[in-house]
């Protein structure tokens, strides 16, 4: 959750040399920089170190900065590191009548983090059975009638949710049909990514948020529905939608990069998912994968992003033969190619199970089924 935001006194000299081995710069760093509107504590970083997911470490390092965290428009930032000085009087706070940067710009993840949500089962939560004038679709200004929710109150708001995408076995990622249930070969993509032989289990369903609505009159009597007046013209509601009540604060609105708490067996995380698109996302686009609060990951946790080394036959110490090349398992005659490196992301929500990352930057698209690693994995 939020936390009370606090006036940072002063962005002083930063002293790293307990950080000499963990920190490498750029080879071209200026001594001091001047922040300014519209940067990122990310992309600061990136300017000046070989892995800006380690910028806390290093400012951290200056007992004099009240909240490394929050550094604002106008601040001279000290980047002078091992046998360099910078004096103290020329690293100096800036004005604080605008807010903090952050680590990266919340309008570019906010969407998501209003609009998806994991839980481990749905079908216990109330529905909407019928809409006004028995329209297919309704909007706002127009009524659901909902079942299920006796236990509302008149005026209380409910968020409006469709489920969307089941995350578990047989195949990790299905997609959810109106009544929730998964649509027949809808999990047959995965298997172009992953090896047949891994599996990950029930991870979650995904909820999308599509409407948000106000109780108006309860269902009693032979009135067997209660009836939700729609706020939001975004997108329609739709029979079998579910509800849940309205978070004041469902999410933060900061993100701390660093990197993973604890060391992932390997090939456990994998993207299983690339929000609003197909099979593969680039920079600011947003993936799931399967891990999340029970693998130790909470907002912030910095990944590297993988493709799968395939297996491909040896033409010229193998034999010669016309069976499938490139693939995911190993076997006779096949030889293993290195895991090539593709992005790195940035986890902004942890459920259980499943996490959702903004994907920073990188050298390729990162796509269903690649594998999360340490952001300095080789």
């Amino acid at each position: 959750m939020l936390k009370q935001l606090r006036t940072v006194a002063a962005v002083a000299l930063l002293t790293v040399t307990a950080y000499a081995v963990a920190v490498e710069t750029t080879a071209t760093h200026p001594d001091t920089y001047v922040v300014r509107k519209g940067d990122t504590l990310w992309g600061i970083a990136a300017r000046f170190l070989e892995k800006p997911w380690l910028w806390p470490e290093i400012w951290q390092a200056n007992p004099q900065v009240d909240n490394p965290h929050l550094i604002y428009p106008g601040d001279v930032l000290s980047l002078a590191y091992l046998d360099r000085v910078t004096p103290q009087a020329q690293v100096q706070p800036g004005a604080r009548s605008e807010a903090p940067i952050n680590a990266i710009p919340l309008s570019e993840v906010e969407p998501f983090l209003k609009n998806l949500t994991v839980v481990e089962e749905f079908k216990h939560l109330p529905y909407v059975v019928g809409l006004e004038d028995s329209h297919l679709l309704a909007s706002a200004g127009q009524m659901a009638y909902v079942r299920g929710l006796q236990d509302a109150q008149a005026g209380q708001r409910y968020a409006v949710l469709r489920p969307t995408v089941r995350y578990g076995k047989p195949q990790p990622s299905r997609d959810l049909d109106a009544r929730g249930n998964p649509t027949p070969l809808s999990g047959n993509l995965w298997k172009n990514y992953v090896a047949g032989s891994e599996r990950l289990g029930l991870l979650g369903h995904e909820l999308a948020q599509v409407n948000v609505g106000t109780v108006t009159r309860l269902g009693g009597g032979r009135d067997e529905t209660a009836t939700l007046l729609l706020e939001d013209s975004g997108r329609e509601v739709r029979a079998g939608d579910r509800l849940v009540p309205v978070q004041a604060q469902p999410y933060d609105l900061q993100f701390i990069p660093h990197p993973p708490a604890a060391t992932a067996e390997a090939g456990r995380l994998r993207v299983l998912a690339v929000a609003d698109t197909f099979t593969s996302g680039g920079p600011r686009d947003v993936i799931a994968i399967s891990g999340g609060a029970r693998d130790g990951i909470d907002n912030g946790t910095v990944f590297s992003v993988w493709r799968s080394g395939r297996h491909v036959n040896d033409r010229v110490t193998g034999m010669d033969t016309s069976r499938l090349d490139d693939v995911l398992k190993p076997g006779a005659g096949r030889v293993a190619l290195p895991d090539e490196y593709a992005a790195h992301a940035m986890v902004f929500r942890t459920f259980d199970k499943v996490s959702y990352a903004l994907v920073m930057e990188g050298t390729k698209p990162a796509r269903v089924g690649y594998e999360l690693k340490h952001p300095d994995a080789q």
